[in-house]
């Protein structure tokens, strides 16, 4: 089954700041906080959800088609993507804006403080998705990740009308979102994806409770950090997958893009639930490793090997449709 991701594009400026933000807040200054942080290192990577998620599925051969907006800065980046097993037909090129940038600063507690430019991303909502679902091969899933908020309402409202299946990740925009738009967003979900802080933000916005969420997606999947992930679907107990163990997070940006691709990739394939969380935590645990959100590689022996020695001989074997025989022996 191929997929299609649509959402964010950017060029992420990732910076190492050799304390802890911690000891730099005054308690009885937060009112006027005025912050400079000296930082070790910059790293220049590309980034942006979709086109991380992107990454990882085309890293699989699945050829994911990429929606987004970007700006004419954006050329050699596509040709990275390309290579790399992406089909970028489905982005647009702004003549007026930017490619988005992220710039993050990360602390030695892995403690994140970030800013996103949106730039081009304001004209992915002049996207039409329904002309890019057509032909051939037509994508069995949309995945609607964090976007121009008016992009990703239009993004599910045609998936509902053209009938094809679609995952929920609203992610960082659930701050911008107000209810009516997070359960427009999440109703019909096919998948939905949230970590455990943005799952709490989640039922705060809806009014939802977690059986009322659940009623409404097909798969609730919470990434859950260290702990690893949990699989919810209604009326049946909860499936927890942990996280592979003794990874040391090199940088945090991308984990759970890479858990999104290995999770969709497996079960794109018809691979069970249990099996598909442990390769997302597996390709994830690689992104941690690594410093940029697409420095990683999806390397189907490597990622075998890493979910037999942290889930148990065998565990491998039911990822066999995706990674291949060859991966596994």
């Amino acid at each position: 089954m191929r997929i299609a991701v649509t959402g964010s594009i950017a060029t992420d400026h990732l910076m190492v700041f050799p304390g802890r933000f911690a000891d730099q807040l005054l308690p009885d200054q937060l009112a006027h906080v005025s912050l400079s942080f000296l930082v070790d290192r910059l790293e220049v990577r590309r980034g942006g959800v979709a086109a991380n998620i992107a990454f990882g599925l085309g890293g699989f051969g699945l050829s994911p088609l990429l929606v987004g907006a970007v700006g004419t800065d954006f050329a050699e980046y596509a040709v990275w993507l390309k290579e790399h097993g992406v089909d970028t037909g489905g982005v647009r090129v702004s003549a007026e804006r930017q490619t988005p940038r992220f710039m993050c600063i990360t602390d030695e507690d892995a403690n994140q403080i970030a800013a996103f430019y949106a730039g081009a991303m304001a004209e992915a909502c002049d996207i039409d998705l329904r002309a890019l679902l057509t032909g051939a091969e037509r994508p069995g899933l949309v995945l609607v990740s964090p976007d121009d908020p008016s992009a990703m309402l239009r993004h599910t409202a045609a998936c509902r009308d053209l009938g094809i299946p679609f995952a929920a990740d609203p992610s960082q925009q659930l701050a911008r979102l107000h209810g009516d738009q997070v359960r427009d967003l999440v109703d019909g979900a096919t998948w939905l994806f949230t970590n455990e802080y943005e799952a709490a933000l989640l039922t705060e916005h809806t009014g939802w409770s977690r059986d009322e969420v659940l009623a409404a997606v097909g798969t609730w999947v919470t990434t859950l950090g260290a702990a690893g992930v949990r699989v919810e679907r209604a009326g049946q107990s909860p499936l927890t997958v942990p996280a592979v163990p003794g990874i040391e997070p090199v940088d945090p940006t991308g984990g759970g893009d890479a858990f999104r691709a290995g999770f969709l990739a497996a079960v794109s394939q018809g691979v069970p639930l249990a099996p598909a969380a442990r390769l997302g935590c597996a390709l994830a645990a690689g992104a941690l490793g690594a410093v940029g959100s697409q420095a990683h590689e999806v390397d189907p022996v490597q990622l075998a090997a890493v979910v037999e020695r942290a889930y148990g001989p065998g565990a491998a074997k039911p990822l066999a449709p995706l990674l291949g025989e060859g991966a596994l022996s």
